[in-house]
């Protein structure tokens, strides 16, 4: 660091007391609003998971169902490539991720679902859907209803590729 020689020369000026002072309210305010829009978003999120797992066989989500963050889910779809079923649903208009937002464009399977333990295959072929703020039981809806369709379609194709 430049600047001046304080503490030794270990630090190069003063704290930005104010900036700090807004950064602990502004987290402060950040977790009231959590708390708040918490068990909506949960709710979307238990709401999207029975969906699909009612209307897709050969669905499972990956991890423990309870004690997790409210927003998001993982779910492995047999027999499905995660990126074809991710560009199909991107085309349907609705955003999926292959993995975590810090390992997205690559093509690797998610490092957590390896280091879950969980099949290969299973790593390969699963989605993470994530919720907000300002998501709806209509969008939900809406993922459940194209899904299914979806999924038979390239089900389908690999079923052909196979033989």
């Amino acid at each position: 660091m430049t600047g001046g020689k304080h503490e030794r020369n270990r630090r190069a000026g003063t704290e930005n007391v104010p900036g700090i002072v807004g950064l602990g309210v502004a987290a402060q305010l950040a977790a009231a609003k959590l708390d708040a829009d918490a068990p909506r978003i949960a709710a979307l999120r238990d709401r999207l998971e029975r969906g699909v797992l009612d209307a897709v066989a050969g669905t499972a989500v990956n991890g423990a169902r309870e004690a997790r963050v409210p927003n998001t889910t993982n779910i492995s779809f047999d027999r499905v490539e995660a990126e074809s079923l991710l560009i199909a649903l991107d085309l349907a208009g609705v955003a999926v991720s292959t993995g975590s937002a810090c390992s997205s464009g690559t093509l690797e399977p998610s490092h957590v679902l390896k280091a879950m333990g969980l099949p290969a295959h299973r790593t390969q072929n699963s989605l993470r859907f994530s919720l907000g703020l300002f998501s709806t039981e209509d969008e939900v809806d809406f993922t459940i209803a194209v899904l299914p369709r979806l999924v038979d379609k390239l089900r389908g194709l690999t079923a052909r590729c196979a033989s």
